[in-house]
């Protein structure tokens, strides 16, 4: 059995979300809904730091894109609330995008353990993430580090094996001056300042990575043809309101009325994308199934070659 590592030395991070905010200095003496105003206020800054960081952002879909294409995967890896939400990221976009599984794996320190509770030991342990990314990692995959810091020894040691096995690294991080910036290929370094509650990064750090994540893992979708306008055309009706979204997708996209929409859904087997071109191209379920076959899947570029 292997030993369990030593404890690592306590350190002082000097990151800016474990410095104290002093708009919540009087916290503890506060009422209730001024509290929650303080929060609030904080929060508030939260999507500026977001758009500070689009740039780089945009670069890492690119890659993860790029990726995708070429039969590669994206990798998250995390600990605690940064590697939850990754976990969350990942296992969205498989019913809202119908993403194969293996396009977004999660990695989260301490494994399922500790999507339930706090093993927070597993964040200290630079050999496992180093060791969990050679396991799965490939060249030309990407592999994105979640950490709230920018320090975690997991996070980093995952990223220092991905750049060895010839994987692109991205860092979302809620520190501009982590001092790892420079090691990785796209260092995504949003500035959320000091927390309410010091170092309480569950808050605004977790929520600049939720929209951080929602922002890149969208895009990568888009971009591969998964959204028509600005619908879900990929969705897996598995439940009855999602197979109710399906009809209204292809009424809000063509201006058929439901009962078309019910019998183009019926003729195309379900393919929510086969019924939408051969509603738009107005063509028969098995010209627009090969129509998208011969495109890729594009909706856009199937309707095109049927004269749509």
């Amino acid at each position: 059995m292997t030993a369990a590592p030593e404890p690592a030395a306590a350190v002082r991070v000097n990151a800016p979300t474990e410095r104290r905010n002093p708009l919540s200095a009087d916290l503890d003496l506060m009422s209730g809904p001024e509290i929650l105003a303080v929060i609030n206020q904080a929060d508030a800054g939260v999507p500026g730091a977001v758009r500070a960081v689009l740039g780089p952002l945009d670069t890492a879909v690119g890659l993860a894109v790029r990726a995708l294409r070429a039969d590669g995967r994206v990798h998250y890896f995390g600990a605690g609330t940064s590697g939850r939400l990754g976990v969350l990221d990942a296992v969205e976009l498989i019913p809202t995008f119908n993403s194969p599984p293996h396009w977004f794996c999660a990695h989260l320190a301490g494994g399922q353990r500790a999507m339930w509770g706090a093993v927070e030991a597993a964040e200290d342990d630079e050999a496992a993430g180093a060791a969990e990314a050679a396991g799965c990692v490939r060249p030309g995959d990407v592999v994105v580090g979640l950490a709230a810091s920018g320090r975690t020894p997991y996070v980093l040691g995952a990223l220092a094996a991905a750049g060895r096995a010839r994987a692109a690294t991205v860092l979302i991080c809620a520190d501009p001056g982590a001092p790892v910036a420079g090691s990785v290929d796209v260092f995504v370094g949003m500035d959320t300042g000091p927390e309410v509650v010091t170092g309480s990064t569950r808050m605004k750090a977790g929520t600049a990575q939720k929209l951080a994540l929602n922002a890149f893992s969208t895009a990568v979708m888009v971009r591969l043809g998964r959204v028509y306008s600005n619908l879900m055309i990929d969705v897996l009706a598995t439940n009855a309101k999602l197979r109710g979204r399906t009809v209204s997708i292809l009424i809000e996209a063509t201006g058929c009325d439901e009962a078309a929409a019910r019998r183009a859904l019926a003729e195309a087997d379900g393919e929510l994308r086969t019924a939408l071109v051969a509603l738009v191209a107005g063509v028969a379920a098995g010209a627009a199934r090969a129509a998208l076959q011969r495109c890729g899947g594009d909706v856009r570029a199937a309707t095109a070659l049927l004269g749509a």
